[in-house]
């Protein structure tokens, strides 16, 4: 009999839970849910102004096995009649627009997910869609929800019934499937960095077209950014496109951003001297006045605005509507402002060699961090923070063992992530731009911004360093500073507590001779632990260098009898080129296996097909300070094999019967005549 109503499949729904063994107190319903869920989901609701919270058709609150101890992991159905309307997408993925998450039982069942996430009352979720024609015609698709937005979502295609809802059991199954393996986390990273640089483009020509300089443009999406962040405590919402309406005296577009991002760090207690810093540079959001008067829309935001808007407001909006809602599933190692500045600089400023900044790939910080072996009571520094991503990184590692060890949510664990953020990471950096995006990228994670200093690393007061007495220090220099930058991470050892580790990302001319007077001083009190060759193309477009990572300890001076391992990582299973990053040979295994060979060496247990015998050496290196590169320490075998006698053979006798040939035509070039 086919369904007519949507009660109808309603009803099947709850005869399918209360089969599975469900009791009345396990179901809930858009009337029946807890207090907590109903805030969490205030806000969600499928109208325009949202003034209610959400009311899903089923919530089911049983299951605790949530990464917070204690607390349900919110299961979250909504149904629809008629199979058509299970989801609504496109080329982007899961549509997010009114219209579909008003009309399509995935949309919305997401949308309610990802609300309760965005509360922070919640960190993950599942969101079911169900429709149906008849009893027996009857779709379900199921997600796993791990973040605020639509793009964080995870779907279950081998769950196509609600049996998994049965008993603790089942759901336990369910979820140690939906959890995100290395790989998926690694395919995220990349996955948010590929759609990051295409907003960026697409931002940086909107910005261009309407004249915002390189230096402007990037201090216009962190600021936006920051004006979009509720301000917690004082029940201060961020701003939305809604907000800005143009010209009007001190009401106008640029005035209203620049007064709630002064209003979001006051709030978050930043120090006066740091917020001073902070606005100074934001203030070019707000200088030019006729950024703020309606004119017609630029085709990049057309789609998201119903007439004429400020240049500030086109700008905002697009920031909102692509990077703001996205944020969310951005977050880990993404460097979010560094990869915005890359993009950018790429464009306005040539390959950025003039000014020496070249920010490190995320997937290459995240693999110095694990090579450090980052941990939860470590005090990492970085003496050339830029936008901060050695320092995203290595919190990022910290907070998972945090959270891993002490149980996410507890009060251990929450106190101990405060810690973290407040008191174990070091930033420093002399660029002003460049100061003011590492401070908002760490506050957008949650303000690990602390201790972030604007300045001279060579300068700091000494009592900054001996009181944070580092245990791990991770770098990318100025190229462009004197040696390659050697002298950041000489000095940076100088400061570190005996035996903590240090990893350097820089030109690797800088180890065979450019840099011999930093790298013999290193020498007298630090050990060279490892030399990692990475790819000649790794800062394309930015610049084409040659880069090794250099591994030491702290306090202990090179003993020359001990080895040092030199890895080959040229080969990282990227290829790189100005518009796109390829995979061509398993890279997330190979920078995973990376780690293993520093720890193992040749003995590693790698994933990827390695010849070890050719990429990993352990050698010895003199105390001159100028041989520190994987090609100035790679054996060659000079004896012969038997493929080697075998094409001397085969050479030998073409050449043989090359002359023979060459005789006989000439003996015959003779009869001729």
């Amino acid at each position: 009999m086919k369904y007519t109503l949507e009660q109808q499949v309603n009803n099947r729904v709850n005869d399918t839970l209360r089969k599975l063994g469900l009791k009345d107190n396990e179901i809930g319903f858009e009337s029946n849910m807890s207090d907590y869920l109903k805030e969490a989901l205030r806000g969600s609701a499928k109208t325009q102004n949202k003034t209610n919270f959400g009311k899903p058709d089923f919530i089911i609150e049983k299951y605790k096995t949530s990464k917070i101890a204690g607390r349900y992991i919110p299961v979250l159905i909504e149904d629809k009649l008629h199979n058509n309307k299970l989801i609504a997408s496109n080329k982007d993925g899961i549509k997010r627009d009114e219209a579909s998450i008003r009309g399509f039982a995935v949309n919305g069942a997401i949308n309610y997910a990802t609300s309760a996430i965005a509360s922070k009352k919640y960190d993950e979720a599942v969101a079911i869609g169900i429709t149906g024609e008849s009893a027996e015609e009857i779709r379900i698709k199921v997600y796993y929800v791990y973040g605020s937005t639509f793009d964080s979502v995870k779907e279950m295609p081998s769950y196509t019934t609600l049996n998994f809802l049965e008993n603790e059991n089942t759901f336990a199954q369910f979820y140690k499937d939906a959890t995100l393996t290395e790989e998926e986390k690694h395919r995220i990273l990349i996955d948010s960095r590929e759609k990051l640089g295409k907003y960026s483009k697409e931002l940086n020509k909107l910005m261009h077209d309407h004249a915002i300089t390189a230096p402007q443009r990037v201090l216009y999406v962190s600021g936006m950014l920051l004006s979009m962040q509720d301000i917690d405590g004082m029940n201060i919402k961020g701003l939305t496109p809604d907000d800005l309406k143009g010209a009007g005296g001190n009401q106008r577009d640029g005035l209203k951003v620049t007064a709630q991002i002064a209003d979001f760090l006051s709030a978050k207690q930043i120090p006066a001297n740091k917020r001073a810093l902070m606005l100074a540079s934001f203030a070019e959001i707000s200088k030019d006045e006729q950024r703020d008067e309606v004119q017609k829309l630029n085709p990049a935001v057309a789609r998201n605005l119903d007439s004429k808007a400020s240049i500030n407001k086109q700008i905002f909006t697009y920031i909102y509507q692509n990077i703001f809602t996205s944020i969310d599933a951005m977050a880990g190692h993404l460097d979010i402002m560094g990869e915005m500045y890359s993009e950018f600089l790429k464009y306005a400023l040539g390959d950025g060699k003039e000014i020496g900044i070249v920010l490190t790939p995320p997937y290459v910080t995240k693999m110095m961090a694990e090579i450090l072996n980052v941990n939860m009571d470590d005090r990492v520094m970085d003496l050339a923070t830029g936008s901060a991503s050695f320092l995203i990184s290595s919190m990022e590692m910290m907070i998972n063992q945090t959270e891993t060890k002490l149980s996410k949510g507890s009060t251990a664990a929450n106190n101990k992530i405060q810690k973290i953020k407040q008191e174990q990471l070091l930033g420093v950096e002399l660029n002003a731009e460049m100061y003011t995006l590492a401070t908002t990228n760490m506050i957008l994670r949650g303000d690990g911004s602390a201790r972030i200093e604007k300045g001279s690393s060579f300068d700091r007061p000494e009592s900054l360093y001996k009181d944070f007495a580092a245990t791990k220090l991770l770098l990318n220099p100025p190229f462009s500073y004197d040696e390659n930058g050697m002298p950041f991470i000489a000095f940076g050892l100088k400061q570190m507590q005996r035996g903590g580790r240090a990893a350097i990302i820089i030109q690797d001319s800088a180890g065979s001779g450019k840099a011999v007077r930093s790298t013999t001083e290193m020498l007298r009190n630090n050990t060279l632990v490892a030399s990692i060759k990475m790819p000649t193309d790794l800062f394309q477009p930015m610049a084409g260098v040659q880069t090794s990572i250099y591994v030491l300890e702290a306090g202990t001076p090179h003993d020359v009898q001990k080895t040092v391992k030199f890895i080959d990582f040229r080969n990282d299973g990227y290829k790189r080129t100005s518009r796109s990053l390829n995979e061509t040979d398993h890279p997330q295994q190979r920078y995973a296996d990376v780690v293993k060979i520093f720890k193992a060496g040749r003995q590693a247990q790698v994933e990827a097909a390695w010849n070890l015998d050719e990429t990993y050496v352990e050698d010895f290196i003199t105390l001159n300070g100028n041989d520190w590169n994987f090609d100035q320490h790679k054996r060659i075998d000079t004896r012969p094999t038997l493929q080697d006698f075998k094409r001397t053979v085969a050479d030998y006798l073409a050449w043989e019967v090359s002359n023979i040939l060459k005789q006989q035509n000439a003996a015959e070039d003779g009869l001729g005549k």
